[in-house]
């Protein structure tokens, strides 16, 4: 039986290389509805998704952003975890977070997201 090379061994490398988002992509490696970031460019491409619905992605700005629900974003931001995501459109949006309080909290919030997104 052949081995498998040290490369095959490793988690897949995401479109962001991230190494921070790299662990969240590998907590939610034996979940069969996530799916992985894909190859490419533009909105979703370096999202994490369950049925189709992104639940956390890194921004083209470099920042890690989870769905979560309006409350729990607003409880976030005024306890100076993050900030609301703004797509681009100069408009924040109410359900999305952009996580700035240290990646420590990039798991357990993503695991929220999934929770929230995958029901």
């Amino acid at each position: 039986m052949k081995s498998k090379s040290r490369a095959e061994t490793q988690a897949p490398q995401t479109a962001t290389g991230d190494d921070r988002f790299e662990s969240v992509v590998s907590a939610f490696a034996n979940d069969p509805r996530v799916t992985p970031p894909g190859p490419g460019k533009g909105f979703g491409s370096g999202a994490l998704k369950v049925n189709g619905k992104i639940f956390a992605m890194m921004s083209s700005k470099g920042q890690f952003v989870v769905k979560l629900s309006k409350e729990r974003v607003n409880a976030l931001v005024a306890d100076g975890s993050g900030t609301r995501f703004d797509s681009g459109r100069g408009r924040p949006m109410k359900e999305w977070l952009v996580v700035t309080a240290g990646h420590q909290l990039w798991v357990p919030l993503a695991r929220e997201a999934r929770q929230l997104v995958g029901n």
